[in-house]
């Protein structure tokens, strides 16, 4: 990666930070990824940057390839003692001045650690789902001991701040996610970012091509996992691509991603008579070459989203989106604001939306240039550690009060085209 942190123009650089994100996983998730990737934009603007976590997971390698410093710490057991010791001990050896931690599991850690180190860092969470934290304790204390909390979308946000209830919910993790208690001034909104030089329009032939694809195909996909109990709604998909296929005998469907549904997918397919038009494909760690290999993706979300990443990286790919108007998915589709939104579990909704996409002319080369800049102004990685920087400084004494954020406008439900 080449970003390259924007520095506000006008104003004098401040003085270099020392920054530990801690980060028990590694494991390869969205919250990884961005954890990452911010640690990298905060480095390349001139910060020092730690990284502390295990040594053995998917990700324990590209943090020393990105140029960070991986501190490795023991993993965190039932009491989290050593982890926490052992973070204290990096803390006061580097005197580090911000603590960041973006996984639930890090927040107690993170604060503990911070107090236990004795050179008084700030500590700062990011929230990444668009639930409560599980336990009461958390819930009605863990604002009192950080400086600040990041949301990644206004309704995660909103989340923290009032509560979202739908008690009629299939999901059980939608039904209460009740409202924290403490000073809810410390709730901040940061949209995530994404690298707006890897996702962007390129032509991906051959990876159609490797996919036994033809030209006229046009081809729609979901990207995620697909874990028990509904995954990202590969069901739902395969119903709705039932519904169309026949009309549209060019039309081709992915499921890309990995999960422990794969043998009830492939029963779908072959009970939706779908054999021949539906492919699994594993888990591609080229992301943007998937992106520009599809002509159309689809986010057909059912369980909890706190924002959608995934919406913005096909659109700055120059892809439309036929995504759930569900949770904070309308945030991330309204920047790009191409493609459609429609009720989440409306199978019926989902089949007309890919209906109506698969019989328009195709996108110019121009309309997928201009959806790339509409994401890359607004939802560049770049962007994002800016803002988070501005956080970190206003926390320290000599900072300054970070300036207000703009939330974006809300989305409405329907066809959207740029």
């Amino acid at each position: 990666m080449t970003t390259q942190l924007k520095i506000p123009a006008g104003g004098e650089t401040a003085a270099p930070l020392r920054i530990l994100q801690l980060n028990s996983k590694l494991d390869g998730g969205g919250t990884d990824d961005q954890c990452l990737q911010l640690a990298e934009a905060l480095q390349l603007s001139g910060h020092s940057v730690w990284v502390a976590g295990p040594d053995d997971q998917v990700l324990s390698e590209q943090v020393n390839e990105l140029g960070l410093k991986l501190q490795v710490i023991p993993r965190a057991g039932h009491s989290k003692l050593k982890y926490v010791m052992s973070a204290a001990a990096l803390i006061r050896r580097e005197r580090i001045q911000i603590v960041h931690a973006h996984h639930g599991r890090d927040y107690w850690p993170a604060v503990l650690s911070a107090r236990l180190s004795g050179v008084h860092p700030a500590v700062v969470i990011t929230r990444h789902m668009a639930k409560s934290p599980r336990s009461q304790l958390s819930r009605r204390f863990l604002l009192s001991q950080c400086d600040a909390l990041i949301a990644v979308s206004d309704f995660t946000a909103r989340i923290l701040n009032q509560g979202v209830f739908e008690p009629a919910a299939i999901e059980e993790d939608r039904r209460a996610r009740p409202p924290l208690s403490g000073e809810l001034s410390k709730i901040r909104v940061v949209y995530g970012g994404i690298d707006t030089r890897r996702f962007q329009p390129f032509d991906a032939s051959e990876q159609r091509h490797a996919w036994g694809l033809e030209p006229e195909h046009f081809v729609f996909a979901v990207a995620g996992g697909y874990d028990f109990p509904r995954g990202k709604g590969q069901r739902e998909f395969l119903q709705a691509a039932a519904r169309i296929h026949s009309e549209i005998p060019q039309a081709r469907f992915l499921l890309i991603g990995r999960g422990n549904m794969q043998d009830m997918l492939q029963d779908d397919i072959q009970h939706l008579g779908l054999t021949g038009k539906v492919q699994l494909v594993p888990h591609s760690s080229d992301m943007p070459m998937v992106m520009n290999a599809v002509d159309c993706l689809v986010h057909p979300a059912v369980g909890t989203e706190a924002f959608g990443l995934v919406v913005c990286e096909a659109h700055a790919c120059g892809r439309p989106v036929i995504a759930s108007d569900l949770d904070g998915i309308p945030e991330a589709f309204q920047v790009g604001g191409c493609g459609s939104l429609v009720p989440p579990d409306d199978v019926q909704a989902l089949a007309q939306a890919m209906h109506a996409w698969a019989t328009q002319p195709p996108m110019s080369a121009t309309a997928r240039w201009e959806l790339h800049h509409k994401i890359a102004q607004r939802l560049s990685i770049a962007d994002t550690a800016q803002r988070v920087l501005e956080i970190y400084q206003s926390l320290l004494p000599a900072g300054k009060a970070s300036p207000a954020y703009e939330p974006l406008p809300q989305a409405k439900s329907g066809m959207l085209q740029s």
